[in-house]
């Protein structure tokens, strides 16, 4: 695998400083400081996964220095190996040959022994004849001469064999002996590779096992940085979210100055209608005037013109109740623009309380800041302290070298006794750290304590806040009420206008309708008038005046048509007016929701802050309990140590009689020399000896001896004797070497192992890495619940916004479906009214053939049936 880490130097800084800018654009936002401190601990996580990174990248450099170093060690026993294995073949070829060069001189010497015996019997068989017959002829002579010389040729023959024999067998125990090392060597060396080989498996499991923890902390990181992802993006969405609300309010500030000139405009319009609708009742008063003079001049000449009169009269009575509705109207309308003033100052009542709260916002910035520039102080004597320490260190670093000089100057055992001294100078460090890590330990929780108390502080701080948004809540929901009460009291006041509209219009049709009989009445009276009397032709011509008078009004009622179609849609923007109102006090109540939920947050954050201090207690005494453990550890390694002393102290022990039994193995390879001198005393010895048969045997060739056919028995045991005597003592002068060897080779291999167990023990994180990883797990897993907790009540919230988003756009589809109803049923009775004015207009003015029109002659005295009375 790469030793690359999973994130570069580059990589975390940038992400350092992403981090810092998104620390820096939270620290201003009170609302997302949870987030924040959520944020900063996720951070601090990764932080030190990314240290345990790098730790675990440089434990695994450290492996794979330490597997090439081993590979190589490998390679070379296997080179060793393969060269003893040439050795041992070329060893086994010489060997065969020697056993060759044995066999042909064994087959020599047979032959020889053969030739000898055969020789033997043949002087045997001379010598009898020599004993039985007197003298011996020349060619006899002759015979026996040459007879000796091939004697002589033979025994020389045998002299040399044997002593190529005696050659060989030394070959052949050298080359035993030579085949016994090697394989041995090699047993060794195949003994080394397995050791080799089983600490390369030992070392691949540490490597696949520094592997398997360093995906896993990938693993981590990934999901942390994928974790830093979603909420980087959160945040954006939480701005975002914010930039739209302050777009929302901007617009509905533009939305409510829009309503306002749209006001001041219905106002202004209001105000000309009213100047017209005066205009119109001045006009309608002189027509009156006018109108009376008229009637009184038919009621001289008539009875049924005074029962018209009267009905005018009704007319203008149900047109001035029409005003007095018209002047009710203007008050109720009056009545909205103070409510519409209210609302305005109850606007810039919040507007005030808003600043407020913003001034109590910037109050916190500067309370953040000054607990920022504290533990910026914090930080820097923190920091004076670490220079002191590392000060102190390098001191005492100084004197440690001073005292390293003085005792390079010893012998090799100080050397020795030196590095145990080290050994106990690590230990002395270990210990050192561990109470520097004790003291981080105590401070961390007196840390914690102080965090705790201010965070207590805060809360009640916080109490205090909730309990005074309580008391706003609370004016604000008593100033909802009176509001929703006086949208109920508009709305039953436009309920009511509404049915009086209605009852006006049919009251204006049914005056329609009179209106029309009258005036089909009235042109049959014209009729009758001009056949009575020309003198009432000025009446007529009056009469026409005032049925102009009468189109002019009917214009003016459409006119005041138009004036009701415009205070309908007057009403219409006021009922508009009235929605936006409800969706504003719908926001209202959805901010009322927000902040009762904020306020149920804050109450679970407050809860979840006991539940952690009263964790953060249990860990606090889970630490002491831990460093009891650890004291207890620290005394059961002191006792270790001790024994360990003492093992070091029987290793010397064991060392020194091996030394000893080495020098003993030592004098004994000096005797060698000794020996040599007495094989080579034994080989002159020999060699006499050898001189001396030569000897006898030309004594046998010129025999002095009267008696030599006796036989004579003779025996030299002591050259034989001497001989093995030799080769025991060179067997065990080679057993002894090799076992001198091997115990050689056991003190190296031992002196091996301990330094390697030395490096291992170095190497091997203590318990309290294990126990840090096991807290880090146990942060991350709560953190990880923190956050699926809160990303499941983001949901909650997103899908209940939705299902609030839903309610409106159904409430709003709701209200345009009734709206088009309103307004398809208002043209369905325009349609209508329209159909029956037109049937009316169709019908004739006047009547040609009626059964019931009175007949006059003369004197204006009518034949015919009286006229009926027309009643209203």
């Amino acid at each position: 695998k790469s030793g690359k880490p999973y994130l570069e130097e580059s990589a975390f800084e940038a992400l350092e400083k992403d981090f810092q800018e998104v620390i820096n654009l939270l620290k201003g936002d009170k609302g997302l400081e949870k987030f924040r401190i959520e944020y900063e601990k996720l951070h601090a996580v990764m932080k030190k996964s990314h240290e345990n990174e790098k730790r675990l990248m440089e434990k695994c450099r450290e492996l794979n220095a330490e597997l090439v170093v081993n590979s190589s060690k490998v390679a070379a026993l296997t080179k060793l190996s393969k060269d003893d294995r040439g050795t041992i073949s070329s060893m086994k070829t010489e060997l065969e040959k020697s056993w060759k060069m044995v066999d042909t001189a064994y087959e020599k010497e047979q032959k020889a022994k053969d030739t000898i015996n055969s020789l033997q019997e043949e002087i045997a068989r001379l010598t009898k004849l020599v004993e039985e017959g007197s003298g011996l002829s020349q060619g006899q002579e002759y015979n026996i001469q040459d007879l000796l010389k091939l004697k002589e040729e033979i025994t020389k023959e045998r002299d040399q064999l044997l002593s190529e024999v005696v050659k060989l067998r030394q070959s052949l125990t050298q080359a035993t002996e030579q085949q016994q090392d090697t394989e041995r060597a090699k047993n060794e060396a195949d003994q080394s590779i397995m050791q080799l080989q089983q600490e390369i498996h030992l070392h691949q499991n540490e490597a696949s096992r520094e592997a398997r923890k360093k995906e896993k902390m990938e693993k981590e990181l990934k999901s942390i940085l994928a974790e830093m992802d979603n909420k980087q993006a959160e945040i954006k969405n939480l701005q975002q979210h914010i930039q739209r609300n302050k777009e929302e309010q901007l617009k509905m500030e533009q939305h409510l100055k829009e309503q306002k000139i749209l006001s001041e405009r219905a106002g202004k319009e209001l105000e000309q209608l009213q100047m017209k609708n005066n205009k119109l009742m001045q006009e309608s008063e002189q027509h009156s005037v006018m109108f009376e003079e008229v009637m009184q001049d038919i009621q001289k000449k008539t009875a049924e013109l005074k029962a018209r009169d009267d009905e005018v009269t009704q007319m203008r009575l149900e047109i001035s109740k029409l005003n007095k509705i018209g002047d009710v109207l203007q008050n109720k309308l009056r009545v909205a623009e103070e409510q519409k003033v209210d609302a305005g100052h109850e606007r810039n009542t919040l507007k005030n309380e808003i600043s407020g709260l913003e001034r109590e916002l910037e109050a916190a910035k500067k309370q953040a800041e000054i607990d920022k520039k504290a533990i910026g102080e914090l930080v820097r004597e923190k920091n004076m302290l670490s220079k002191n320490l590392v000060k102190a260190t390098s001191a005492t670093q100084k004197q440690i070298n001073l005292v390293k000089l003085h005792e390079q100057t010893k012998k090799n055992l100080e050397e020795e006794i030196q590095n145990y001294k080290n050994e106990a100078q690590k230990q002395r460090k270990i210990i050192y750290q561990l109470e520097k890590e004790r003291d981080c330990f105590i401070n961390e929780t007196n840390e914690l304590k102080q965090k705790v108390l201010q965070h207590l502080k805060d809360s009640e701080i916080r109490e205090m806040q909730i309990c005074d948004y309580e008391k706003k809540i609370e004016e604000s929901m008593f100033k909802l009420k009176e509001q929703q009460n006086r949208c109920e009291a508009v709305r039953t006041e436009r309920n009511l206008y509404s049915k009086k509209l209605i009852e006006a219009k049919d009251e204006i049709a049914e005056m329609k309708k009179k209106l029309k009989t009258v005036t089909h009445q009235v042109d049959q009276l014209k009729e009758e008038i001009t056949d009575k009397e020309a003198a009432l032709v000025k009446a007529h011509l009056e009469h026409q005046r005032t049925e102009k008078e009468k189109e002019s009004l009917k214009a003016e009622l459409l006119k005041m048509k138009t004036q009701a179609l415009e205070t309908k849609h007057f009403i219409d923007n006021q009922e508009a007016e009235k929605i936006k109102l409800l969706k504003i006090i719908a926001e209202a109540d959805a901010e009322r929701l927000m902040q009762k939920k904020e306020f149920d947050q804050v109450i679970h954050e407050r809860d979840i802050l006991g539940s952690q201090l009263v964790r953060r207690n249990d860990e606090v005494a889970l630490l002491y309990e831990k460093i009891k453990i650890q004291q207890s550890i620290l005394n059961k390694g002191e006792t270790q140590y001790q024994q360990r002393i003492e093992d070091i102290r029987l290793l010397k022990m064991e060392i020194k009689k091996l030394r000893r039994e080495k020098g003993i193995l030592g004098k004994s390879v000096a005797n060698v020399e000794d020996l040599r001198q007495e094989v080579h005393h034994m080989r002159k010895e020999l060699l006499r000896e050898q001189t001396r048969c030569k000897v006898l045997e030309e004594e046998l060739d010129n025999p002095l001896n009267v008696h030599r056919w006796k036989k004579l028995e003779a025996s030299d045991p002591s050259t034989y004797e001497l001989i093995q005597k030799i080769q025991r003592l060179q067997k065990q002068l080679i057993s002894k070497t090799g076992e001198v060897i091997e115990k050689e080779l056991l003190l190296q291999e031992k002196e091996k192992l301990y330094v390697e167990l030395k490096h291992v023990l170095a190497r091997q994180p203590g318990p309290e890495a294990a126990e840090q990883l096991q807290l880090y797990r146990h942060t991350l897993r709560e953190k990880t619940k923190q956050l699926k907790v809160l990303s499941s009540e983001l949901n909650m919230y997103e899908s209940q916004s939705q299902e609030y988003k839903h309610e409106i756009e159904k409430l709003a589809n709701e209200l345009l479906n009734v709206k088009k109803k309103y307004l398809a049923q208002k043209r369905k009775e325009q349609q209508a009214k329209e159909k029956e004015r037109s049937l009316t207009d169709t019908e004739p003015e006047f009547p040609r053939h009626r059964s019931d029109v009175a007949l006059f002659t003369g004197g204006g005295f009518a034949f015919s049936r009286p006229l009926p009375k027309v009643t209203a």
